[in-house]
């Protein structure tokens, strides 16, 4: 492995770094009751947390007097989250073990980002691409092609690329060894769920997270501004052979408006996922005003392949909607220490194309956040015509 630090920056100043904040609040948790809470409705603000809701099957959500209904979707589990307070709005099934696909790539990154600035260059050998499943996406990396690590990212970020997984896991010190570390980081966050077997997501015998685990993963993520910064990319350039470059984008179809999704505003990503078990799987969070909001849709039942942008797009209108006129079921912060005081950071908008990788990695305890991406998803006129779901 090659380093190549030009020490041009010491952190990325891209258009995401113009922020306002938001302040984390205490969370609500502990086990209790099951389904809508009637005694929440006309209550204001209650002064003791109420019992946690999440344990239970079916639908939980406490409507205050005025709230909007919850909507009526198909998936087999789904959450809407606040990711400055880590209050759960409401909630579907929320730790029903279900094979999560490609959104798992958000641990993956969790674990492995930390660990290589973007500046670090690396070319790829054969046995590092040794083991893909088939039918796996693919970025496109080549053997013996010499790669930044922030290229690697996008390729896992954008193209869902488990060819670039396999590299950075080699680089992590191998596939097992990045397996271990990710289940130990998911214990570390809280999430109780999630068994790790694939760090690429593809379908494998045991692994298996939830949709409360998801959006655990996603508000962690969204603390590192290169993750948010990742995630909420639309199209950039990626090495090719020859010296030459190829545009790859994003197929998060909610954060482009591909294939005829209307992007949803304000969206800042995070990971869209797909394979046979487990049907389609997206993790969203979005901003507006204020607030950011979380929402994990699994596995939905109903509709075409593309269903889950509208589930999804349909649970985002709600948390906004309902923020304030409901008490929490619940808290993504679960076992996890409250960090009182902590930061939402909410860039103005989204660049089509990122800025140059940071040769140094900044730590924060920041949550990024990113309005206006989905403006900012048609300003680039983006319409690619894919048809093709990404797969694990």
């Amino acid at each position: 492995m090659t380093i190549g630090f030009s020490f041009r920056a010491a952190v990325s100043t891209c258009a995401l770094c113009a922020a306002g904040v938001l302040i984390v609040t205490s969370p609500v948790a502990a086990a209790g009751r099951t389904g809508t809470d009637p005694g929440a409705r006309g209550r204001p603000n209650a002064s003791v947390p109420q019992p946690a809701l999440l344990q239970h099957e079916g639908t939980q959500v406490r409507l205050r007097a005025g709230a909007p209904e919850a909507p009526k979707v198909s998936a087999l589990s789904w959450v809407v989250a606040d990711a400055g307070t880590g209050e759960v709005l409401a909630a579907h099934n929320a730790h029903e073990k279900l094979p999560p696909a490609s959104t798992l790539k958000t641990l993956f990154a969790l674990t492995v980002l930390p660990a290589f600035p973007g500046g670090v260059q690396h070319t790829v050998s054969a046995k590092e691409l040794a083991g893909i499943g088939e039918g796996s996406s693919l970025v496109g990396v080549v053997e013996g092609h010499t790669y930044r690590v922030s290229d690697l990212w996008h390729g896992v970020f954008l193209n869902s690329g488990n060819d670039a997984v396999h590299v950075l896991a080699a680089l992590n010190g191998g596939w097992d060894h990045t397996a271990r570390q990710m289940q130990t980081k998911a214990r570390a966050l809280g999430a109780m769920d999630t068994y790790v077997v694939s760090p690429d997501g593809y379908d494998a015998d045991g692994q298996v997270s939830s949709a409360y685990d998801l959006a655990v993963f996603g508000r962690a993520g969204l603390r590192n501004p290169d993750f948010a910064r990742y995630c909420s990319t639309v199209e950039t350039a990626f090495p090719g052979t020859g010296g030459g470059t190829f545009e790859i984008a994003n197929t998060n179809r909610l954060l482009t408006g591909a294939d005829g999704v209307t992007p949803y505003p304000g969206l800042v990503g995070i990971k869209n996922g797909y394979t046979t078990n487990a049907g389609n799987t997206l993790v969203a969070a979005a901003h507006r005003g204020a607030r950011t909001l979380i929402v994990t849709v699994m596995n939905p039942q109903e509709g075409a392949g593309f269903e889950v942008y509208e589930e999804a797009r349909a649970l985002l209108d709600w948390g906004f909607d309902a923020a304030g006129r409901v008490d929490p079921v619940g808290s993504l912060d679960g076992l996890r220490p409250v960090a009182h005081g902590a930061q939402i950071a909410v860039p103005a908008a989204a660049p089509r194309t990122p800025a140059p990788p940071s040769d140094d990695w900044s730590q924060t305890g920041a949550i990024a956040g990113v309005a206006g991406l989905g403006a900012g998803a048609v300003l680039v006129g983006l319409r690619r015509r894919s048809r093709r779901l990404a797969r694990g």
